[in-house]
């Protein structure tokens, strides 16, 4: 399992409020839901009329494709608003994880009687 993460700082141009900057932000948000199912939310600089800071996650069984969908998901924020800045990463998590194989790492807890 792959776990892509980005990090992307947008300029919001037109806005002189917070509520004219939610509006392009939901916006911008329902678009990359709708046309690549991914989590998308703002995560920092909410109380700022121009600057907003969105997080992205996609999961997948392959690297190749988390990695191909983070780079078609933030060419199109970048064709929607103005990118400051951006970051990605990507976390790879082998099935021979000590949680998958053998014993379970935890014990079912029932009450006694």
């Amino acid at each position: 399992m792959t776990v892509g993460i980005a990090r992307v700082t947008l300029f919001v141009a037109g806005s002189h409020s917070l509520k004219e900057k939610r509006v392009v932000l939901r916006r911008v948000k329902d678009l990359v839901r709708q046309k690549f199912n991914v989590s998308i939310a703002e995560v920092g600089e909410n109380d700022v009329w121009q600057r907003a800071v969105l997080g992205l996650s996609v999961v997948g069984n392959e690297r190749r494709f988390v990695e191909s969908q983070l780079d078609e998901v933030l060419a199109f924020v970048r064709g929607k608003a103005e990118v400051l800045d951006e970051t990605k990463e990507l976390q790879s998590f082998n099935d021979s994880d000590p949680l998958t194989v053998g014993e379970p790492a935890y014990k079912h807890w029932e009450p006694e009687k």
